[in-house]
């Protein structure tokens, strides 16, 4: 009788693994806009007694902490509030990159120095730069020494660790400079601006471990913990280590941490809106081909859904978020009230015509209905009632554009981020 129970429950177990797998690996994304269901957004001008928002005070004062409350208990997660003491080492090098640029190489320790996390930060300012500089900060998907071939770079513990756990050789001569296409350094400090990145990895690691390898566990009553649905997953976490980043570039006299502009590519776009979101200092977010759980409205069900991001990605969204998968309409939230909770901050939504995984109109439309509240004070949204032509940007404090290629950061996307980064910081 026992091994007959034995055996019913591992074909069970076959079973219900059989359907998971097939679920993920069956799934077939809509890209017909004549099959985008019916919608309707979650109103982002009345708050939840009814009151309809009609001043910036009443959006600062009431609605936005209602919406960003939603946001942490229903999509991204509570960051806790414990607070640790921020301790860094710089080492810094006023002839890199061939003589243009100051290099500063900060070891963050986000916890103190005695517990020996470490968070590496790369720093790039324009080397004759008379007074401190405006600065483009964002997270890296492969490394800080992948971003630019300058040898000096110093390799992170992190990416190291990495490749030992995939089975990979670290090749650090081959992998110097290997995403240097997406980091236009030289037209940045051209311009007059400092560029500072981070290996996200060294916040937390981007796969499903428990969240046991990165920041979280500092925060653990014990190594046991369990995080509750409402708790926040890892895009959360990489938006706190951002925020760490800020805490250091308010105490490095080169830098003008009034003018810091926050941009992320794809899952660190979702992270860029979140952190741009949840901390305030930074004065101008740029989210390129963020997709669903970033700029795209979930309502639409186009390219990447709900339901298809948190079986592929169960940690970057808190549990809550599951509750959606395949129920977009009971979500509370949509993007475009992501987007405003920046306001009035500038803020720019980038798409490719290639990637309808990340559906561009989505992304538009919910930068579109943003611009309720920025109007609130007195600033311009997008301008247009309809999604522009390839490489034709539109708006003002909310500013668009969809480009031709494919899901990249092109130097396309990085004259546009620079054009716009002149218009609001008055370079």
């Amino acid at each position: 009788m026992k091994a007959q129970t034995q055996s019913i429950l591992f074909i069970i177990t076959l079973l219900l693994m059989t359907i998971q797998t097939s679920t993920s690996q069956d799934f077939v994304p809509n890209y017909d806009e004549n099959k985008i269901p019916p919608y309707e957004l979650p109103e982002l001008l009345v708050c939840q007694d009814g009151s309809v928002v009609k001043t910036a005070k009443d959006w600062t004062e009431k609605r936005r902490p209602e919406v960003f409350a939603l946001f942490e208990e229903h999509v991204f997660g509570k960051t806790p509030a414990k607070t640790f003491p921020l301790d860094s080492d710089v080492e810094t090098d006023n002839d890199a990159l061939g003589g243009k640029a100051i290099r500063k190489q900060v070891t963050l320790y986000p916890f103190g120095k005695q517990a020996g996390y470490k968070i590496e930060l790369l720093v790039y300012l324009p080397k004759n730069a008379k007074a401190p500089v405006p600065v483009f900060v964002g997270l890296n998907f492969k490394g800080n020494h992948t971003i630019n071939a300058d040898p000096d770079i110093r390799v992170s513990d992190s990416w190291l660790a990495e490749m030992k756990r995939k089975g990979e050789a670290p090749n650090v001569d081959e992998s110097r400079g290997a995403s240097s296409s997406r980091w236009a350094v030289d037209a940045i400090l051209d311009r007059g601006y400092g560029l500072a990145t981070v290996y996200y990895y060294d916040i937390d690691p981007d796969y499903d471990d428990g969240f046991q390898n990165g920041i979280q566990p500092y925060f653990y009553p014990s190594k046991d913990y369990k995080l509750k649905p409402n708790e926040w997953g890892s895009i959360g976490a990489w938006s706190w280590g951002l925020s760490r980043v800020m805490d250091y570039f308010e105490r490095d006299a080169q830098i003008n941490e009034k003018q810091v502009a926050l941009l992320g590519h794809s899952r660190l776009g979702k992270t860029s809106l979140w952190g741009g979101a949840s901390d305030e200092r930074f004065a101008l977010v740029i989210s390129n081909d963020s997709g669903c759980g970033g700029a795209a409205l979930s309502r639409r069900r186009f390219g990447e859904t709900v339901g298809r991001i948190n079986r592929a990605f169960p940690h970057w969204f808190n549990d809550n978020f599951n509750q959606y998968n395949e129920n977009e309409d009971a979500l509370p939230v949509d993007q475009h009230m992501l987007i405003a909770l920046i306001a009035p901050r500038p803020v720019y939504v980038a798409s490719a015509q290639d990637d309808r995984w990340a559906d561009p109109k989505g992304e538009f439309t919910s930068a579109k209905f943003a611009g309720q509240v920025y109007e609130l004070f007195g600033k311009k949204g997008v301008g247009v009632e309809e999604q522009p032509s390839v490489n034709h940007p539109v708006g003002d404090d909310i500013r668009y554009h969809i480009r031709t290629g494919k899901h990249d950061v092109t130097d396309y996307d990085w004259q546009q981020y620079l054009n716009f980064a002149d218009r609001h910081f008055g370079k």
